[in-house]
């Protein structure tokens, strides 16, 4: 939204959202949209740092990293509200997702080689096609489909896992989901009657939150299942008491 201090990084060329800008800092075009994405660096972080602690595969932590690069670039794009970095953050929103799809479906996949190398011409061949094309609502019904497609192999997880505690991640992950969204549309389509309040909520902001949560929850609960399947004995611990993350066991041999 228009409004606030001078700007920095020049005229807005990207989407905007509700929240007005450069408010709080000639540098930061949309302050709370941009700060939100901390939480989602620090638990991507943190998942990593379990990952490489207890040497799981290597597709784990090529996942939390690609969590914080997402982080990262969505900052760029809220701090700046250029069409190039809201490019950099739509881009690796969409190899994420093929990240996921590949960690979800691989495990019975039979020619090992094909879907790595699908995915990745895929993934360079969107990064080039939204360069040029600049989508639109056509990115958002692309990503709309790949979460879709997600879907089925993740209720396959649930419904196999019977260990209660990784069932909660799962449940948390589907409810963190929810209320990301409703925050998402209600930021969407309710601004004009939010821009009239005198609290702004911040409906982006809180997705942000949220989907930190959501893609933590996520990541470990595949690490369970993956380390169902390669029998190494995982459980669900917390940090404190509440913060939770896996635990393995590896066999000698291993």
């Amino acid at each position: 939204m228009e409004n606030g201090l001078s700007s920095f990084w020049g005229p807005v060329t990207s989407s905007e959202w509700c929240e007005k800008n450069y408010v709080h800092s000639s540098y930061i075009a949309e302050f709370f949209n941009t700060i939100s994405n901390v939480p989602g660096i620090l638990l991507a972080l943190i998942g990593l740092v379990n990952a490489l602690r207890q040497r799981f595969e290597k597709r784990f932590s090529v996942l939390h990293i690609s969590n914080m690069i997402l982080a990262i670039g969505s900052m760029l794009y809220h701090s700046t509200l250029q069409r190039m970095q809201q490019q950099g953050d739509e881009t690796p929103m969409v190899w994420e997702m093929l990240l996921y799809f590949y960690i979800l479906y691989s495990p019975d996949w039979h020619y090992r080689s094909t879907m790595p190398t699908f995915l990745f011409f895929y993934g360079a061949g969107f990064a080039v096609a939204h360069a040029l094309f600049c989508f639109g609502i056509g990115f958002k019904v692309h990503y709309v489909i790949l979460c879709l497609l997600c879907i089925p192999r993740m209720y396959k997880y649930y419904i196999y896992t019977k260990d209660v505690s990784a069932k909660r991640l799962a449940k948390l992950y589907v409810a963190t989901l929810f209320l990301g969204s409703i925050c998402w549309l209600s930021d969407r389509v309710f601004c004009e009657e939010i821009s009239g309040w005198y609290f702004n909520p911040q409906g982006h902001a809180l997705w942000h939150v949220f989907m930190g949560f959501n893609s933590y929850f996520a990541n470990t609960f595949l690490m369970f299942c993956r380390a169902q399947q390669r029998g190494w004995d995982p459980k669900v611990v917390h940090i404190l008491g509440f913060f939770p993350y896996v635990k393995i066991q590896k066999p000698k041999s291993q």
